[in-house]
């Protein structure tokens, strides 16, 4: 009775796990990345350039939208809210008396709405019981601005209100029955910035971790050289490790080089811990190289491997992770989607280490959907995976 039966008689047995093979896999594939171009490429200059990109040219932050401004009434206090208009730093004013000489800059697109004073605001901001009327008139080819211009309007209005004692629900003789202080937490100044950099670390580490993995084994079919590999007396295990192993390294350093960036010149607080910061990313590369292993292992081509990469990987984490879209208010399927993709959980998490400290209870089980998820991409990729030339 053979002990192995799989095995024909007088074959040797399967080679045990070794630490030192490991080592010499791992040094093989760091120095075929540090060979190539490409994986330089990807790895270090696409990184800094989408990081850069997401600091400077991508922003939620509404700054000097162009408006009008149609001071009708003319009188004392319709002039006092026109320049509180022309004294904010989110509008660009053009005044104007009538409406009718800047409606055509509406619909050429120059202007992005029109704030119009009527001829009765000075009489019924004096009249008991009354309130005054302010139009507003947004363009709706561009719903997020236009939301943008509605609201950030009314709150310069309710501003000058405020500053002239005349706050909503004011008592008969002006003097205001209820004041409002906002506090915003964490990012008091609400510079969009400061949540999409940490962001942005997420859509990073995808990069190398799923983009880069995915072509390791594809690269290495196609250049003939897998075949080698497998011939020798190494363990599937010890190949996939191997080929995870420097690219865990790079993501983690990677993370390094863009959270100083993040910090220093993007001007990005951190005040959470490095500690917590490193432990959520190694949370993330697991999913991510897990993700990027199974493509590779599917996929003997690299163009297909990148393609899947792609669509798989990158653009789940850009467009269904929360970073630019808030998942509440997806579509019910949609959000369902959701819960498998890692950077979800990622960049919650790099946003509340980065704005609000090291908060744990959002931190555990961040970390633990991430292990999960990672897991069973690993246990996929190694069950896809053979020492064998059959597909």
């Amino acid at each position: 009775m053979r002990s192995a039966p799989d095995l024909p008689p007088g074959a040797p047995p399967p080679p045990r796990f070794s630490a030192c093979r490991l080592g010499a896999l791992v040094a093989k594939e760091a120095t075929q990345i540090v060979r190539d171009p490409a994986a330089l490429l990807i790895a270090v200059v696409l990184p800094l350039v989408l990081l850069f990109l997401f600091a400077y040219a991508v922003s939620l932050d509404i700054r000097q939208v162009r408006i009008g401004v149609v001071d009708e009434a003319g009188g004392a206090a319709s002039r006092a809210l026109a320049a509180a208009f022309a004294a904010s730093p989110y509008f660009a004013v053009a005044p104007a008396q009538d409406r009718r000489t800047l409606e055509e800059r509406v619909f050429a697109g120059e202007l992005r709405g029109l704030v119009v004073i009527p001829q009765d605001f000075d009489a019924r901001l004096h009249a008991v019981g009354q309130l005054p009327l302010v139009q507003i008139v947004t363009d709706g080819t561009q719903p997020n601005t236009a939301a943008f211009v509605a609201n950030y309007a009314q709150g310069t209005i309710s501003a000058w209100r405020a500053a002239e004692g005349r706050a909503p629900g004011a008592a008969a003789d002006g003097a205001p029955a209820l004041g409002l202080a906002l506090r915003f937490w964490y990012n008091p100044e609400i510079d969009s910035r400061r949540a999409l950099v940490p962001g942005a670390l997420a859509i990073v580490m995808t990069i190398i971790g799923t983009i880069l993995t995915a072509l390791v084994v594809a690269r290495e079919w196609e250049r003939g050289t897998f075949e080698a590999v497998i011939s020798t007396p190494t363990t599937i295990e010890e190949i996939l490790l191997g080929k995870l192993i420097p690219y865990f390294v790079l993501g983690m350093l990677a993370t390094i080089v863009a959270s100083a960036l993040a910090i220093h010149l993007f001007a990005v607080p951190l005040r959470g811990s490095w500690a917590a910061l490193l432990l959520l990313t190694a949370a993330f590369l697991v999913p991510a190289l897990g993700q990027g292993l199974l493509i590779s292992v599917l996929a003997r081509n690299q163009f297909v491997a990148s393609q899947l990469a792609l669509m798989a990987g990158f653009l789940p984490a850009f467009l269904l992770s929360g970073y630019l879209f808030e998942i509440s208010s997806m579509p019910a399927p949609i959000r369902a989607v959701t819960v498998l993709i890692p950077a979800r959980y990622f960049i919650r998490s790099l946003q509340t280490v980065y704005l609000a400290g090291d908060v744990w209870a959002v931190f555990l089980p961040d970390i633990a959907a991430m292990l999960a998820i990672g897991a069973v991409l690993l246990g996929i990729a190694r069950l896809k995976s053979r020492k064998s030339l059959d597909a």
